[in-house]
């Protein structure tokens, strides 16, 4: 991935926290036939440190569990906000008119060997751990043990348990910092005008610029 210096976002835990609130991954292995890329949501855990390992669970049908190259390297690839960004909403404009759209985005990619893990006791951690992390928000949270022993116990035997180390971990925060603050400030304005969640998650990304620079 291309990263500008300005876009580059070293800290591993606002990475992390952008895992943790977009876990839906889209995971890009290897196999017999070339690339293959799989959408899946991966539960993070902080240890081993520094970059924590990545967990999750596929279909048995899926043939990614066995066929994957051997110790060749995976990338999880999980999307923050987006959102195009509008010319019109710079300050400069009516300066020099010099501007052009862009889009703004947030990226974290996660790399390491992926290892395939069929155990049943194993997997139902995993889908106990991711669940509660989804559940948490609600009054009244949902857990696995509230569906009856067998019917969960006929799922888990349809899923097989995946499993990624981080070795590497990358991230890209493309949020107008290349901009000057009034252009900034007004990126953000035109943002939350919108009215859309997507836009307003981006909005606070930028504004979090607009405040540590200015």
């Amino acid at each position: 991935m291309y990263i500008p210096s300005q876009f580059e976002q070293p800290d591993i835990e606002v990475m992390h926290e952008l895992i943790r609130n977009r876990p839906l991954a889209t995971l890009v292995t290897l196999g017999a036939n070339g690339i293959n890329a799989n959408h899946i949501p991966l539960h993070l855990e902080p240890a081993p440190e520094p970059f924590g390992v990545l967990r999750g669970h596929i279909a048995r049908a899926n043939p990614l569990w066995h066929d994957l190259a051997s110790d060749v390297e995976m990338l999880a690839i999980f999307h923050g906000p987006d959102a195009y960004i509008s010319p019109s909403w710079y300050a400069t404009k009516q300066e020099a008119g010099k501007v052009v759209p862009t889009w703004n985005y947030a990226v974290v990619h996660a790399y390491g060997t992926l290892r395939i893990i069929d155990d049943a006791v194993w997997v139902r951690a995993q889908l106990e751990a991711l669940t509660q992390q989804q559940e948490a928000a609600f009054p009244e949270p949902w857990a696995v043990s509230d569906a009856p022993e067998d019917f969960t116990g006929k799922l888990i035997e349809a899923v097989v348990g995946i499993e990624m180390v981080i070795t590497r971990l990358i991230g890209k925060w493309k949020v107008s910092q290349n901009q000057p603050p009034q252009n900034r400030r007004s990126v953000v304005q035109g943002l939350n005008a919108g009215g859309q969640s997507e836009a307003a998650a981006m909005a606070a990304l930028v504004d979090a610029g607009v405040n540590h620079v200015g």
